[in-house]
């Protein structure tokens, strides 16, 4: 009705497992049910802290029922009987409620959060190309090792065009299923596949009069390659299971720290679609060659991780800057926030050279910089191995706690424990390992 699409349930308990499972706009639901109540269901719903207006209705309303109702947090409260405009006008403005909310969210997360800090050259560079190229309509290829900031440059290129007015969507090519990324890139309809339980709205269309962010670019699959390229040159989705093209107006944006021109020639990924997303590269530094930023990256990491913390922003002494500026931060920017962290988290007063060789017992600056130099083999064999180090280091780092390594390492917690498996990572063992010099 009115564009609206509803998923009808009988009782509370299957509502409560639906909105568990999969995200909807809102609930409507009524206060006298068979079994458990409305007023019940609002209550297990905001227990479970799920992020959805519920409107509640009822035949027999009094004021003290509409109390409490308001107080479990419901959105509006409807008497029977309904009518059709009523109804309608309640979920639009509901909704609106929602949209407004979530855009007032997204804008708090966002400040401060998406800053390039940067007072060397090597990003004067950059921002500059950036700067060029932003207020084109150019597709722009951002290249650069893992956690070197590959997003805050995409986020950079939209808030700097004409579309920043449109929404800012992103995918992680790389977390997610290859079975799921045609649904997620393009939607689907309400029956399309096992489990397509709703209509789902895909991120093209969640971009539209925006800018689509591709993370990860190089590890989609190639018959998705194909696809995109469809939609790249036609500008125009069609949903999993849906039979009409769907307009798009969306900029696409990619970024990937694998080298394409390999990917091409292996034939892993498709020269059509490079030569479509190929038109601008941008290629970012690693931090160990700009080491003049870390002194400016520290301190805004320790005043951005003690204001989240509520938190006396701590100082760096000369000795410790020095001593961080030396590490070769294999995991890049990324790394250095989550260093920074631990570090407040481990001093007493100032941060000094003590507190830094406490937080990294066999410190960064004296291992051998993580390269080229020791690996052997195909470039594939290289990059498993490179992997695989780094995989087992934020591990170890993370006391083999799976949540913060992939949190470090910017992938979903599923797909680092698939990586892991791909690699031949052994976690049981690791955690026995660990267990036991715990004893």
């Amino acid at each position: 009705m009115a564009g609206h699409e509803a998923t009808v349930c009988d009782n509370a308990a299957r509502a409560l497992e639906l909105v568990k499972s999969q995200p909807f706009d809102m609930m409507l639901s009524d206060v006298v049910m068979p079994g458990k109540d409305g007023l019940s269901l609002l209550e297990d719903v905001r227990k479970q802290e799920i992020a959805l207006p519920v409107v509640m209705i009822s035949g027999q309303a009094n004021i003290e029922m509409a109390v409490k109702a308001t107080r479990l947090g419901a959105a509006d409260f409807l008497e029977k009987p309904l009518s059709t405009d009523k109804l309608l006008l309640t979920v639009d403005n509901v909704l609106k409620v929602k949209r407004l909310e979530e855009e007032n969210r997204e804008l708090r997360q966002r400040v401060g959060k998406h800053d390039i800090v940067h007072t060397g050259e090597a990003m004067r560079r950059v921002m500059a190309q950036v700067d060029r190229v932003a207020a084109s309509e150019s597709r722009v290829c951002i290249l650069g090792e893992t956690g070197t900031g590959k997003e805050l440059i995409a986020r950079a290129l939209h808030d700097r065009s004409a579309r920043r007015g449109g929404p800012f969507v992103t995918l992680n090519c790389a977390a997610v299923p290859g079975e799921l990324i045609e649904s997620e890139l393009f939607g689907h309809e309400k029956g399309s596949f096992t489990g397509a339980a709703s209509r789902h709205t895909g991120k093209f269309e969640q971009a539209h009069h925006g800018t689509l962010f591709l993370d990860e670019i190089g590890d989609m699959p190639l018959v998705m390659q194909a696809k995109l390229l469809r939609v790249l040159e036609e500008r125009q989705v069609e949903r999993v299971g849906g039979d009409r093209a769907i307009p798009v107006d969306v900029r696409v944006i990619v970024a990937t720290h694998r080298n394409l021109d390999e990917l091409v020639k292996k034939g892993a990924f498709r020269q059509d679609l490079y030569h479509r997303i190929y038109v601008f590269p941008l290629l970012l530094p690693p931090l160990r060659e700009r080491a003049e930023d870390i002194p400016a990256l520290i301190a805004h990491f320790a005043a951005q991780v003690s204001e989240q913390n509520g938190w006396k922003v701590k100082s760096f002494t000369a000795d410790a800057m020095a001593e961080l500026q030396r590490c070769s931060w294999p995991g890049n920017v990324r790394e250095l926030r989550n260093a920074v962290e631990r570090l407040l988290l481990l001093a007493d007063g100032a941060v000094d050279r003590a507190v830094v060789k406490l937080a990294f017992p066999q410190s960064e600056s004296e291992a051998p910089a993580a390269g080229p130099a020791h690996l052997s083999g195909t470039l594939a064999q290289r990059t498993d191995t490179f992997e695989r180090e780094q995989i087992l280091a934020e591990l170890k780092r993370h006391g083999q706690r799976m949540t913060d390594t992939a949190k470090a390492l910017g992938l979903e917690r599923s797909h680092l424990y698939k990586k892991c498996q791909a690699l031949g990572i052994d976690l049981r063992a690791l955690r026995r390992s660990a267990d036991s010099v715990a004893e």
